[in-house]
């Protein structure tokens, strides 16, 4: 992710047909950006083909520029999940507890 919150993967765009101008809505859910087409949305794709992530879900997810996030894209929903440093933190010290034991670190 760069200073201004852009995100580009052409592959995530294009595995879930999001063109430049598609309309977006994204929100936040449990510590993640949620990003879903929606005809209705106030964010667009660029006219570049990247997503960019508003202030305020940059905020709620702690993101800082340069941070590098993991996409998930779920084409079958129009959705993308963008995981943040936080939450794949989170993820592995849970699933490294489960699977070597102990408590998660």
């Amino acid at each position: 992710m760069d200073r201004d919150g852009r995100v580009a993967d052409a592959t995530v765009m294009d595995e879930l047909g999001w063109v430049p101008g598609t309309r977006l809505d994204i929100q936040e859910s449990g510590g993640l950006v949620v990003v879903q087409a929606d005809r209705r949305g106030v964010f667009r794709v660029s006219g570049q083909g990247y997503l960019r992530l508003p202030a305020a879900a940059r905020h709620w997810c702690r993101l800082a520029p340069g941070d590098r996030v993991l996409l998930a894209a779920d084409p079958g929903r129009g959705r993308l999940v963008v995981y943040p440093p936080a939450a794949l933190d989170i993820m592995v010290n849970q699933f490294q507890a489960a699977v070597f034991g102990g408590d998660a670190a």
